[in-house]
């Protein structure tokens, strides 16, 4: 899994439109649920299921909060899992490994 970081709102769009699966990871520096969060994206980075995919890591404090309130997000961590420059699934808190994985997988 190709790991990225926007650094502002044109890297976040510029991503989604050059890779056809991404899976967003909003989170904040001050969250304990964001870095269990890492630690299960670690665990999901090196399956078949996240082979093709993008994880593009947007911060919080970096690209500001009016863009996070600008795409309906509620709370850190918030995953997205966008294919073809659609959201199709929206994932808030914590996930499991497992979870990941089951929402990586087509079908």
């Amino acid at each position: 899994m190709l790991t990225l970081q926007a650094q502002s709102a044109d890297d976040y769009h510029n991503a989604l439109r050059a890779h056809s699966t991404v899976l967003v990871d909003f989170y904040k520096d001050q969250c304990p649920g964001c870095r269990m969060l890492d630690l299960a994206l670690g665990q999901v980075a090196t399956t078949p299921a996240a082979a093709d995919v993008v994880l593009l890591k947007v911060k919080l404090e970096t690209v500001g909060e009016a863009f996070f309130r600008e795409l309906g997000l509620r709370q850190t961590p918030t995953l997205t899992l966008v294919r073809d420059g659609r959201e199709v699934q929206r994932m808030a808190g914590y996930q499991s490994p497992a979870q990941i994985g089951a929402a990586l997988t087509p079908g």
